[in-house]
């Protein structure tokens, strides 16, 4: 547990922004949380009731809104993550509930959901699936930047389910085009039967960490094992993932699957090597690293020759 630390001339309030931000970053430095400052910002504005850019010019902190402050520090000095504590969190143009439970929505996803967009954008009334929705991430957004999309969001973790369908009502109540909330298992072989040849984006964010591999203490003790965990390879979901969106999408429908940034290679590659899907290619995100894959099925419906050659695109 972390001991906050007091400038002599704080005691316990009130005091200014300026100075409970600056005692809350050392806290949070002191216990190797990366960007101190930042979440230590977002954690007096969220005491405060005041977006982050406003906290310069709040009122002080009161004793109790300095107690709630500390509590939630040392929760975050915990390594609990800044958004099971606030709540909330941000993705695209969007707000979303989370908790324990549920996967928390990060910002590299935003990449695949954004050209999971681009890519619907354009084609008439398009069919959207999401696979492995978890809060509804990439369903939720969308649907909002593509009033026009029918979006169905695919996932089957009840705790995970309560977080979605509580986002999708929020954002239906918002005015966004409501979303349609299916739950099950995106490795059954019968999955949205209905939907066979009829889709025109699919996008999944599925468990992709390979089983042994270390993480950080917010994942680790706080993000569904489920949501993180994707086999010893980290391609058990994967693998079915890519066979069943070859059979949902119709010619010219488009795949993108978010991945491990050590799949660079192997998630192409499984596409590539299915041999109904053309235009392999992979994408990188803002830190230079492999995210995501995508392909296009192919037009006439049929096999290609297996080892079609695929190419790297950076985000």
């Amino acid at each position: 547990m972390s001991t906050l630390p007091q400038h002599p001339s704080e005691g316990t309030g009130p005091i200014r922004p300026s100075a409970a931000v600056a005692r809350t970053a050392r806290a949070l430095a002191a216990a190797g949380v990366g960007s101190a400052r930042v979440e230590a910002e977002l954690l007096a504005a969220y005491v405060l009731g005041v977006p982050r850019g406003r906290l310069a010019l709040a009122d002080d902190l009161g004793a109790d809104e300095l107690v709630r402050l500390d509590e939630l520090t040392r929760r975050r000095a915990a390594r609990e993550p800044l958004q099971y504590l606030t709540g909330r969190a941000g993705f695209r143009h969007l707000e979303l509930s989370v908790g324990p439970g549920v996967f928390v929505p990060r910002p590299e996803t935003e990449l695949l959901a954004g050209w999971g967009v681009e890519q619907a954008q354009g084609r008439p009334d398009p069919v959207v699936v999401d696979l492995c929705s978890g809060s509804g991430a990439i369903a939720l957004a969308v649907a909002q930047e593509l009033p026009a999309a029918r979006v169905i969001a695919v996932e089957r973790s009840p705790a995970a389910l309560a977080w979605l369908r509580r986002n999708a009502a929020e954002r239906a109540a918002a005015g966004d085009r409501p979303i349609e909330v299916v739950e099950a298992d995106v490795t059954a072989p019968d999955l949205l039967a209905e939907l066979v040849g009829r889709v025109d984006v699919l996008l999944c964010n599925p468990p992709y960490v390979p089983d042994d591999v270390p993480v950080p203490p917010e994942v680790a003790g706080h993000d569904p094992a489920e949501a993180v965990f994707g086999g010893p390879d980290g391609l058990v979901v994967i693998r079915p993932v890519i066979a069943r969106a070859a059979v949902l999408l119709r010619p010219g429908g488009v795949v993108g699957v978010e991945h491990d940034d050590t799949h660079g290679a192997a998630v192409p590659a499984l596409l590539a090597e299915d041999g109904r899907f053309t235009a392999v290619a992979e994408h990188l995100d803002l830190t230079g690293r492999p995210r995501y894959a995508t392909a296009s099925r192919r037009a006439d419906g049929q096999h290609a020759p297996i080892g079609a050659a695929w190419q790297t695109d950076s985000s």
